[in-house]
C-alpha cells in the first residue's frame, strides 16, 4: 500500500532514523524541522499521515497537531505523535489536541509500522468518501461537511469484552463522563450474540481473555458484516505489542495498555467513537443524497452524471497528490446479438450480473459506473501500472470464464468484455483527453478480436502473464 508520510522532528538525525525506516518500507517520506514548515507541507502536500515529535521549539506538536485537526481540510488526515515523553498526561493531552495515537521514545519498529499501515487504510476509505461528497456537493444536491473534530462523543453504545470484573467496571465508571451505554461481555460467544441484537459504536476487546484468543475474536468481528466498520479498541498487557500490532494489520483501530488510566481511556474511546460518527455522517449523506439522482435504476452504478464529475474531481486531487490512477473503459462484447437472441429482459438481467461481478472484484473506494448501453468505466485510484494490468486481466477473465446464470432458454449466457485501459501519472489532463484516450484503448480490443485488454502504451495483455493472485490490492 503506496502512502505519503509526514516525519515532523527538530532533531535531523530523528528525522534521517525515521525517513530511512519508513522509506525501507517503500513510503514517500516527506520531513520537516519545525511546526510552521508543517502545517505548510500538510496544507500543500497532502500526506496521509503525520509523525509528528512534541518537543520543538516555538511551536511545539501539540500546537501542530491542534492546527491540522481545526482545518476541516486536513482534520482527516492522522496525526501521531512521537515523543521521549512518557507521562500519561502528556499522552492524555496529544490525544485530546486530537492526535490519532501517542508512541514513545524509543520507537517499537512493529508498533510503528502497524500503526501507520492501520491508519493509512483508515485514510484512504474516508479520502474516497470525502471525495464522493465534494462530487455531491458541487451537484448542488448536498451541502458541505463540517470538520470531523466536531463531532459528537456522547451517548455512544460500547460493547466491552473482558472477563475481570474490575476492567469492565472502570469502563462503566469511566464512560459515564460522557453517558455513554456500556454493555458488558465476558466471552466472544456472549459478545457475538449480542452484536448480532444491537448496535455499537465501540468494541473494547482485551487481548487477554482466559479461555479464548481475544485476538482471532476481533478477527472475527472485523470479518463479520455486522461489525466490520465498528471500530475496534484492543486492552492489552505491555509485553503484548507482537500481538497488538498483529491486531492493527487485521483492522483493529487502537489499543489501550494496561494498567488503565482512566483520562487516556475517555480520550481514546471518544476519538474512536467522534471518527465512527464522521465517516457514517460521510457515507450516509452522501447515499441518501444521491442514491435517486446519480445512479443508474438498473445495475444500481453511478451513472455518467456523477461519474464525470467524480472524476474530474479525482484528477484535480492527483494534481496535489502526486499519485496514479487507472480508468478502465469495459463493453460487453456483442451486446445487441444477446438481445436479439434472448430478449431485451435477458439482456437487462446480463447487465446487472456484469455490473455485480465488477463491483464484487474491487476494492471499496474504486468506482465503477454505468455510461449507458453495455459501456462501463472502472477507476482505480492509487494504484501502479502493473497492478492495473493485473485487474484489468482478471476482470476479463472473471467476466469470460464463468457463464451468466439468467431467464435465457438455455438457463445461462455465455459472456465476454472488451477492456480499454489508460494510467493517469501526474500531468495536467483533463476528463475529456481521459476518456478519449481509455476509449482509444478499448476500440483497439474490439479491433484485435474481442474478449481482450487493451492498455494505452502497453498494446494487448497476454493472459498467461496476469495468473498470479494479487491479495494486497484488495486489502
Amino acid at each position: 500500500m503506496s502512502a505519503r508520510v509526514l516525519v515532523v522532528d527538530d532533531i535531523l538525525p530523528n528525522v534521517k532514523l525515521l525517513e530511512a525506516k519508513l522509506s525501507s518500507e517503500y513510503y514517500d517520506v516527506l520531513t520537516a524541522t519545525s511546526g510552521p514548515e508543517a502545517l505548510e507541507k500538510v496544507a500543500s502536500q497532502s500526506p496521509d499521515i503525520v509523525l509528528l515529535d512534541v518537543m520543538m521549539p516555538g511551536m511545539d506538536g501539540f500546537e501542530v497537531c491542534k492546527r491540522i485537526k481545526a482545518n476541516p481540510a486536513t482534520a482527516h488526515i492522522p496525526v501521531v505523535i512521537v515523543t521521549a515523553l512518557t507521562d500519561s498526561s502528556d499522552r492524555i493531552k496529544g490525544l485530546e489536541a486530537g492526535a490519532d495515537d501517542f508512541l514513545s521514545k524509543p520507537l517499537n519498529d512493529t508498533a510503528l509500522m502497524s500503526r501507520v499501515r492501520s491508519l493509512v487504510r483508515l485514510k484512504m476509505t474516508v479520502d474516497e468518501w470525502r471525495v464522493r461528497e465534494n462530487t455531491a456537493t458541487q451537484l448542488g444536491v448536498t451541502e458541505t461537511t463540517a470538520n470531523a473534530m466536531n463531532e459528537p462523543v456522547e451517548h455512544a453504545r460500547v460493547l466491552v469484552i473482558e472477563d475481570q470484573g474490575f476492567e469492565s467496571k472502570k469502563f462503566i465508571e469511566t464512560l459515564k463522563t460522557d453517558e455513554d451505554i456500556v454493555i458488558v461481555a465476558e466471552t466472544g460467544l456472549d459478545a457475538m450474540a449480542k452484536v448480532s441484537q444491537s448496535d455499537y459504536d465501540l468494541l473494547a476487546v482485551s487481548l487477554n481473555l482466559k479461555n479464548e484468543d481475544g485476538l482471532r475474536l476481533c478477527s472475527h468481528l472485523r470479518s463479520s458484516e455486522k461489525t466490520r466498520q465498528v471500530p475496534i479498541l484492543m486492552i492489552a498487557n505491555e509485553e503484548d505489542m507482537p500481538r497488538i500490532a498483529h491486531g492493527l494489520e487485521i483492522g483493529a483501530h487502537d489499543y489501550i495498555l494496561r494498567p488503565v488510566d482512566r483520562n487516556e481511556l475517555l480520550a481514546r474511546v471518544r476519538t474512536q467513537v467522534r471518527r465512527k460518527r464522521f465517516q457514517e455522517r460521510l457515507r450516509s449523506n452522501f447515499e441518501l443524497s444521491l442514491s435517486m439522482a446519480l445512479t443508474d435504476s438498473l445495475t444500481g452504478l453511478y451513472n455518467r452524471r456523477y461519474f464525470e464529475v467524480h472524476l474530474q474531481k479525482l484528477l484535480q486531487k492527483n494534481l496535489q497528490s502526486k499519485k496514479a490512477m487507472a480508468v478502465l473503459m469495459m463493453d460487453i462484447d456483442h451486446f445487441k446479438s444477446i438481445n436479439d437472441t434472448h430478449g431485451h429482459a435477458v439482456g437487462d438481467e446480463i447487465l446487472k450480473i456484469f455490473a455485480k461481478r465488477v463491483q464484487d472484484s474491487l476494492r471499496s473506494f474504486d468506482l465503477v459506473a454505468r455510461l449507458g448501453g453495455e459501456e462501463f468505466v472502472v477507476i482505480l485510484p492509487d494504484i501502479n501500472p502493473d497492478m492495473a494490468y493485473f485487474i484489468a486481466e482478471r476482470l476479463r477473465k472473471m467476466i469470460a470464464d464463468d457463464p451468466f446464470l439468467c431467464g435465457a432458454k438455455e438457463g445461462k449466457v455465455s459472456v465476454t468484455t472488451s477492456i480499454g485501459g489508460t494510467i493517469i501519472e501526474d500531468s495536467n489532463i483533463d476528463m475529456v483527453e481521459v476518456l478519449k484516450r481509455a476509449d482509444a484503448a478499448l476500440y483497439e480490443a474490439k479491433e484485435s478480436g474481442r474478449n481482450a485488454a487493451v492498455f494505452e502504451n502497453k498494446g494487448k495483455l497476454d493472459p498467461s502473464a496476469y495468473q498470479q493472485e494479487a491479495r494486497a490490492f484488495l486489502e
